[in-house]
């Protein structure tokens, strides 16, 4: 009789779903989307080639898998969305920058569940680690312009509460 798993450290029966997972599930992507726009590679075989070399047991492979896959599958529409938002024609971004922001584009327009200020954050991250001095500064320009169009309620609540709370450090200070 064969062996049940346990779900406790068994890698193969369990995708880690962590935060931890997802950033790195965002990382490989943004890797492979980076690869594809400079040399139109196949996705299978960007994905293949990535599961192959690196150790991925720590990685949320589902949703690395949607990311790369449906982030290239819909890069025309979502350079339709991103070109009202950058300053300049698409070709002339930076690759990185363009893949990051293809992928963020991506979560924004499709993953409602994944907050914007997460999407933003995580592409900042992914630009400080991988791309030019000031990169990540022109991505969280671009992304927070693209959270305004994509999730104008979000971006509502979320701009409320910040405000709320500098209302409240002003008056906590003004106490003190």
């Amino acid at each position: 009789m064969a062996q049940q798993p346990t779900g406790i450290n068994d890698s193969k029966s369990k995708n880690p779903t962590t935060f931890a997972a997802k950033r790195k599930s965002r990382r490989f992507a943004m890797q492979g989307i980076y690869e594809w726009l400079l040399t139109n590679n196949p996705v299978h075989e960007i994905e293949a080639r990535t599961r192959a070399e690196n150790h991925m047991n720590k990685t949320d492979v589902v949703y690395y898998h949607e990311l790369l896959t449906q982030t290239i599958a819909a890069n025309e529409s979502l350079d339709e969305i991103l070109d009202p938002v950058i300053d300049r024609e698409l070709e002339a971004l930076n690759v990185v920058e363009r893949a990051i922001l293809l992928l963020g584009a991506y979560e924004m327009r499709n993953r409602l569940e994944v907050p914007y200020a997460i999407v933003i954050d995580e592409g900042i991250e992914l630009a400080k680690h991988f791309g030019a001095t000031d990169s990540h500064k022109y991505v969280n320009g671009v992304l927070d312009k693209l959270a305004r169009q994509l999730r104008p309620e979000e971006f509502a609540a979320g701009s409320a509460a910040r405000q709320a709370a500098q209302e409240s450090d002003a008056t906590d200070a003004d106490q003190n």
